[in-house]
């Protein structure tokens, strides 16, 4: 059994940007996990319509 692992999970989130506005994205994101409890998100990115990948600092999450 690994002590630490990595992995991935994908959520639907609203978010909002200056030049689309509010739109559904799928955020990736990469969690840091030790004995199985996640304790630190390493990165989160999310997929474009056009399926390119971004950084989510560009957008907003919106409840």
């Amino acid at each position: 059994m690994k002590l630490v692992s990595v992995k991935r999970k994908t959520k639907s989130e609203k978010r909002f940007t200056q030049k689309m506005g509010m739109f559904t994205a799928k955020v990736i994101y990469v969690k840091k996990r030790f004995l199985n409890i996640p304790f630190k998100t390493i990165h989160k990115y999310r997929e474009t319509y056009y399926g390119k990948v971004k950084d989510c600092e560009d957008c907003q999450i919106k409840a």
